[in-house]
């Protein structure tokens, strides 16, 4: 941008642009510039408020030695355990481990929405109005739904 204008204003003294020309290229410029690094049109229209994180799946080859090692070194609680997967919190978060294959890998990121319970079926309709699959859910807990790349994302209540 900086290369811009400073060409623009060389025009304008080397009298190749007259004073007109030199003011609507630089507004042009601008308004391009602006649109460029503005925001994000996905953003200016937020429907769904995210208001954290509220757990990292994580796909392992044996859930039991990774919950022993989370839990003995960072003092996670250990919940939910069913022989095949469990959860561990620490503070406001949680970590799920589950035997999966291929291991290991972030299966997905799941987000806690604000006013789940309330807003569910309008963030239905607006996953849906955007187009994008579900993958998994009944809307009742949660919903999953695939970002740009593949990627597993969540979101639901506080109890998903």
């Amino acid at each position: 941008m900086e290369h811009t204008i400073a060409k623009l204003v060389q025009e304008f003294e080397q009298g190749k642009l007259t004073r007109r020309q030199l003011i609507q290229s630089l507004t042009l410029a601008a308004t391009a510039a602006a649109s460029a690094f503005g925001t994000p049109a996905a953003a200016q229209n937020k429907v769904i408020t995210a208001t954290n994180i509220n757990h990292v799946s994580y796909q392992v080859t044996d859930y039991a030695k990774t919950r022993d090692f989370y839990a003995g070194l960072f003092g996670m609680k250990v919940s939910d355990d069913d022989g095949k997967q469990c959860r561990l919190t620490f503070g406001n978060n949680i970590l799920i481990v589950r035997n999966r294959q291929p291991a290991p890998k972030v299966d997905h990121i799941a987000y806690t929405i604000a006013n789940w319970d309330k807003e569910k079926e309008a963030v239905e309709a607006e996953v849906k109005r955007r187009g994008l699959k579900i993958v998994q859910g009944d809307s009742k807990t949660s919903l999953h739904v695939l970002d740009p790349d593949g990627f597993g994302v969540q979101f639901g209540g506080l109890r998903q």
